[in-house]
């Protein structure tokens, strides 16, 4: 998909580079990473993808965003609505809840990597818009479009990241508890186990206790 959109060229596109590496970073073979460039560029026949995102509600009113890769429309949002009238929540329309999420760089590193007046120079200095301290590591935060830049310099100060991806970051969050926080967490990995997901993104917090 990264190379029907953006070209089989990594070194001229971010995404595709990025997807690279993640499936050496997974042992993937190097012919089977080349094959799926050309099928994505139309060099060699195949199924062919598209990318869909999904919005709607989970219980207590929590905006859910689930980005898909699907090969048939048709089956993917049949079974996606399903799953949200299933677990007390329902799919709504394109644009109805993406207002309510920011998109951004996201990007995790250990803190045992570097020192962070160090790692806050490096980034900052990249385009970082944030480095925020979570406990056992740094988060770094990024706008869209920055992302690869912080991400290189990151790397070229010898940090290997944890995490690096875009994510769609919540405004805001809805507390849920009980049987909320119950239909909630089972939307969410009902979601999350479909074939076609690729990520879910949603604006719900739950204390420990309601996790179990």
């Amino acid at each position: 998909v990264a190379a029907r959109f953006g070209g089989g060229d990594a070194g001229a596109n971010a995404r595709l580079r990025k997807a690279v590496s993640d499936a050496k970073a997974a042992n993937m073979p190097n012919d089977t990473i080349d094959r799926a460039i050309k099928r994505g560029t139309g060099e060699l026949e195949g199924v062919s993808y598209d990318e869909i995102t999904y919005e709607g509600y989970g219980p207590g009113g929590v905006a859910v965003m689930v980005d898909s890769m699907t090969d048939n429309r048709n089956r993917t949002v049949a079974e996606i609505r399903h799953i949200f009238s299933k677990n007390g929540g329902n799919l709504g329309a394109s644009g109805s809840v993406g207002y309510l999420f920011d998109k951004k760089g996201y990007i995790v590193v250990e803190k045992s990597a570097k020192p962070e007046y160090e790692l806050f120079e490096v980034v900052t200095d990249a385009g970082a818009e944030d480095l925020r301290d979570d406990e056992d590591n740094f988060e770094i935060i990024t706008a869209p479009e920055s992302f690869d830049a912080v991400l290189d310099a990151v790397k070229k100060a010898g940090v290997e990241p944890q995490l690096a991806e875009i994510e769609m970051v919540p405004q805001n969050y809805i507390k849920l508890a009980g049987v909320e926080a119950k239909q909630m967490l089972k939307l969410m990995e009902s979601l999350e186990d479909h074939d076609d997901v690729q990520k879910v993104s949603a604006n719900f917090d739950i204390d420990e206790a309601d996790m179990t």
